[in-house]
């Protein structure tokens, strides 16, 4: 039996930052920020509200929807690059705030493409019958790192968590197959220097665009399935050209990706959670649906899954 996601949880803080706002604190405008990433909005979290508190937030939800208790969980892994501190580690925070007395936790690192990298490694644990349920959680608090003098990267990220508790489910189902990858070499173009997040946005463009349409292709062919089986593309928001890039290399209609990008913004290893998350809530996602999820973040580092959704 595969392992597959069987509960699914999310949060957003209140705090709205649109781009009309933006306007007035930098030289930049609505119509640019929408044409060029897709962005109209995006959620901030408060001074007091830490990685931690979003991240617990959505654990609570994603185990309440699988229908467990949190006594049942074996392992917690968080992927996150903004974490409240550099250790103790968002996992062991969670675990002590939802009560998950019998989990090992710990955090791991791949930036934006964290999320794919936590599913993946929860499978391993789960199909070697190791734990029956492992929580993964992509939460990321950009606001903290992020330059907002500078108009090139301010304009793009924000806050948020999404969960997911993966368990074995019913024959046929879950997560088909997967690749991860990294490129080292690349790293210098998306970092944290200091304080701030830097980006050179033109490298890591051409880096997405190329890897996200490979990569989704390759989870397609690993898996024995056809491009016409994908039922949804939930690729990493990070910018509307490169989501539309990988749509039209699978040659998907517009209805079957995932957009969500005009309401988060880039929110990191969240991203992929959130966007699963609504299109569930959709209705857009049904049981059976062949999902095809791809990230790609800072590192340089890669990541897809195709899995058959449902328990």
């Amino acid at each position: 039996m595969n392992a597959g996601i069987i509960g699914l949880g999310t949060y957003s803080p209140e705090h709205v930052l649109t781009n009309e706002d933006l306007e007035k604190r930098m030289d930049t405008s609505d119509e640019w920020i929408r044409t060029m990433t897709g962005i109209e909005e995006r959620r901030i979290a408060g001074e007091e509200e830490n990685t931690s508190h979003m991240a617990v937030k959505a654990a609570k939800e994603a185990i309440k929807d699988a229908g467990i208790t949190a006594d049942q969980i074996g392992l917690i892994l968080v992927a996150t690059v903004t974490p409240d501190r550099p250790f103790p580690s968002v996992s062991t925070m969670i675990q002590e705030q939802i009560g998950a007395t019998n989990a090992a936790a710990m955090d791991l690192s791949a930036a934006c493409a964290g999320f794919m990298y936590g599913l993946v490694t929860a499978k391993q644990f789960v199909e070697s019958d190791t734990y029956s349920h492992v929580l993964v959680v992509g939460v990321e608090k950009l606001s903290k790192i992020t330059n907002w003098e500078d108009r090139n990267t301010a304009v793009l990220f924000g806050d948020g968590a999404g969960a997911a508790v993966i368990s074995k489910v019913s024959e046929g189902r879950g997560i088909l197959s997967f690749e991860l990858g990294a490129d080292g070499s690349g790293g210098k173009h998306l970092s944290q220097e200091g304080p701030h997040l830097h980006m050179n946005g033109r490298e890591v463009f051409k880096f997405a665009v190329r890897q996200m349409g490979e990569s989704a292709i390759n989870v397609i062919e690993k898996a024995g399935l056809n491009k016409e089986e994908v039922d949804m593309l939930i690729p990493h928001q990070a910018n509307i050209r490169i989501m539309e890039s990988s749509r039209e290399r699978l040659g998907l209609p517009i209805e079957k990706m995932s957009k969500t990008i005009h309401k988060y913004g880039n929110t990191s290893s969240a991203s992929i959670p959130l966007s699963l998350h609504d299109e569930v809530i959709n209705g857009k996602v049904k049981d059976d649906d062949i999902i095809v999820m791809v990230g790609f973040g800072g590192g340089l580092t890669w990541g897809a899954i195709a899995l058959k959704w449902g328990k």
